[in-house]
C-alpha cells in the first residue's frame, strides 16, 4: 500500500508539555487526529477488543472500569475511568514502568470524530535520551493503522516490521521524530538538546545506528 507520507504526518496534531502528578514533576505527549467517521464508531474503534486487535495490537483482559487488560507482547494495565462516548483512561504498565494514558473523542468542525490521546510519564533517562518522539512516534504508528482500519475495515493489519523497512515507513518514522523535535522546542527544550533527542529516536524506529 502506498502513502502519501507527507499527507499522514500534517493530520497530526503534536504538543508536549511538562504537568505535575500527584505534586511530581512528569512529562506528557500528545497527538490529536481526525477520522471521517463518527464519534460513536471512533468509540468503538477504541475501546472494542475485537476492533483493537485489527489496527493496533491483540488485547486480552476486562475493558471496563476496574478491569485489567493486556496487549499481546507490549504494556497492560488497569482501566480507570471510562465515559461513553468521549473519555477513558488507563494505566501504562511496562518493562517495571507504570505511565498513564488517556483518550478525548469529540467531534471537530468539519463533523468528524476528534481523538486526543495524551501519554504521561515520570521524568527518566529514557527521556533525557529520546525525548518526547520515543512515545509519539509510536503512537502516530499506531493511529495511522487505527486510521487505515476506519477507512478501509476490511483490510488486514500491516505487518510493522514490513512497513518499519519499507522507504514509505522509513520516511514516515523520520518525518515524525523531527515532528517531535519542532514540538520538544515549542515547549522550551533547548533546540540542540531536542535535535540529538529526534536523531537518536529516527535511529531507534528505523533500525540505525545513532
Amino acid at each position: 500500500m502506498r502513502l502519501n507520507i507527507e499527507a499522514q504526518l500534517k493530520t497530526t496534531t503534536r504538543t508536549v508539555s511538562s504537568p505535575e502528578r500527584n505534586g511530581k514533576p512528569v512529562h506528557a505527549v500528545s497527538v490529536v487526529r481526525s477520522y471521517p467517521t463518527t464519534v460513536e464508531d471512533l468509540w468503538d474503534a477504541v475501546t472494542n477488543g475485537e476492533r483493537i486487535s485489527r489496527w493496533f495490537l491483540p488485547i486480552s483482559g476486562d475493558l471496563k472500569p476496574g478491569g485489567r487488560y493486556q496487549f499481546e507482547g507490549n504494556a497492560g494495565g488497569l482501566v480507570t475511568a471510562c465515559e461513553r462516548p468521549s473519555h477513558f483512561e488507563v494505566t501504562w504498565e511496562f518493562g517495571g514502568d507504570v505511565s498513564w494514558v488517556e483518550a478525548r473523542i469529540c467531534e471537530d468542525a468539519n463533523g468528524h470524530a476528534r481523538l486526543r490521546l495524551t501519554h504521561t510519564a515520570r521524568h527518566s533517562k529514557h527521556w533525557d535520551e529520546y525525548g518526547p518522539g520515543a512515545a509519539g512516534v509510536g503512537w502516530e504508528m499506531g493511529l495511522m493503522g487505527l486510521s487505515n482500519h476506519i477507512t478501509q475495515p476490511e483490510a488486514p493489519l500491516q505487518d510493522e516490521a514490513e512497513f518499519a523497512a519499507s522507504p514509505e515507513g522509513r520516511a514516515f518514522m523520520v518525518g515524525s521524530s523531527e515532528a517531535w523535535e519542532t514540538a520538544a522546542v515549542g515547549a522550551g527544550t533547548d533546540p540542540a538538546v531536542a535535535r540529538t533527542a529526534a536523531e537518536r529516536t529516527a535511529a531507534f524506529y528505523t533500525g540505525d545506528s545513532a
